[in-house]
């Protein structure tokens, strides 16, 4: 997939069409050094992969990523 950038919510367009989805492992990257560059800030972290597993494409998936600087946590959202 195509790198993308948040919006000022902190949110992205989906990045697969409806029905583009199908079951299998994935993983989706974030460049969190260069979110907090960006924002005159440093970073533990320079990026974060967050890995999941789709059993059920028909299903909506929202992968919320928390972040600050130092740390993170992320969680299948509905």
């Amino acid at each position: 997939l195509p790198f993308r950038c948040t919006d000022e919510d902190g949110r992205c367009e989906p990045l697969l069409a409806p029905g583009q989805a199908k079951a299998g492992t994935y993983k989706l990257r974030f460049e969190t050094a260069a979110y907090w560059q960006r924002l005159g800030h440093e970073s533990f972290y320079p990026f974060v992969e967050v890995v999941f597993t789709i059993t059920d494409p028909a299903k909506k998936l929202h992968i919320p990523l928390l972040i600050s600087p130092y740390s993170y946590t992320t969680y299948r959202g509905s």
